[in-house]
């Protein structure tokens, strides 16, 4: 793949590790993360991948095997669901865009092969083809109103609107806010044709650290930096916007309705407010500790350009909710004030009643 005319943009430094190929920053983050906030700006996110499925049975063969309930997903209508293993861990999260002929997957470079070589296995005698159009179609990051003319090789604009905004019928949150940050989260992706990149290239334009911050301020969590091979979506808050509760069976939907019935996840996510007095900024993998004790680890940080240096965790559950943490961010303890996304008490939504222990004497 050539690298993105984004990247010959002046001040443009490129990403690294899996962002590598965009543009991290442009020199002025700050301004960039405003820019981007207010609709101004666009993300270069051509380095994720873009796949598709066509034919008859593309809707309901991706319902019955992922936690979304997508069988009537409408033309232009945007979703995202979540690919388990049996035992309810998470393998992959798929932003779904259907146009009427086809079924469009967006995500992360790194995980697009291992996808497309499983569904390709599942296909059976199903009425599906799959294609991997990365080399055709390139990714745009927008807040608010899209600005740009989206690709519509089938007569829709493929534009894909994030469902975090609001919990999606099915779904539920575990989050215990008035406000969630999430319903001003207006982020969009927009396909368009990778040959017309340079064109797009021409628009005011942010790094990808300013769309990181504002994801981590609106507790959207990313497949890339909060899922690892232990994951379940109850410990993201992902039941909010990617799982179905009440649709049919699917691999892994055991676990996620125990869990989330009888149940808690054994750990949760947090968002930290950093003490930016060290001038420090922990990376994915700092230990998060109370006292001597490790609870757990940054998945996401990032300097924020009105609540400061901000990070996403995930703790255990039994962590202190009122407890102040502190991060290891190299020689550096950085003290970390919580702000429970996911609470202790998340699940045991069905509030069974406890039957009376056998052979006890009742009184």
């Amino acid at each position: 793949m050539s690298n993105s005319p984004f990247l010959d943009l002046p001040g443009a430094i490129d990403g690294t590790g899996r962002d590598a190929g965009v543009p991290a920053h442009y020199g002025n983050p700050m301004g960039e993360q405003r820019a981007l906030a207010d609709g101004d700006a666009v993300v270069d996110l051509s380095h994720r991948a873009v796949l598709s499925i066509t034919g008859a049975d593309r809707l309901s063969w991706i319902d019955s095997l992922t936690s979304q309930s997508v069988a009537r997903l409408a033309p232009g209508e945007s979703s995202e669901t979540l690919l388990l293993d049996p035992t309810g861990r998470l393998e992959y999260a798929v932003r779904l865009l259907d146009d009427g002929v086809a079924l469009w997957l967006l995500l992360e470079r790194d995980e697009a092969p291992g996808l497309l070589a499983w569904l390709d296995r599942m296909r059976f005698m199903l009425r599906v083809e799959l294609a991997d159009r990365t080399a055709d179609f390139a990714t745009i990051g927008s807040l608010g109103a899209p600005t740009i003319d989206a690709a519509s090789p089938n007569g829709v604009p493929l534009v894909w609107h994030d469902p975090w905004t609001a919990v999606t019928p099915g779904g539920h949150q575990y989050a215990v806010i008035d406000h969630h940050p999430g319903a001003g989260w207006t982020y969009s992706e927009i396909l368009v044709p990778r040959a017309s990149l340079g064109e797009v290239a021409a628009l005011p334009a942010a790094g990808l650290l300013a769309l990181e911050a504002l994801r981590i301020a609106a507790w959207r969590p990313r497949f890339a930096t909060e899922a690892d091979e232990k994951s379940i979506p109850h410990e993201l808050d992902w039941l909010r916007s990617a799982v179905h509760l009440s649709k049919g069976c699917y691999r892994g939907q055991e676990t996620v309705a125990k869990v989330h019935n009888l149940g808690h996840p054994p750990r949760r996510l947090v968002m930290l407010h950093l003490d930016g007095s060290e001038s420090v900024l922990p990376d994915p993998g700092d230990e998060v500790v109370d006292g001597e004790k490790v609870v757990g680890s940054i998945t996401s940080s990032a300097r924020h350009f009105e609540l400061g240096p901000i990070a996403l965790a995930v703790v255990k559950r039994t962590t202190n909710p009122l407890a102040t943490l502190a991060v290891r961010a190299g020689d550096t303890l950085v003290a970390a004030a919580q702000e429970i996304v996911v609470p202790p008490e998340a699940g045991a939504a069905a509030n069974v009643p406890r039957l009376p222990r056998l052979g006890a004497v009742k009184r």
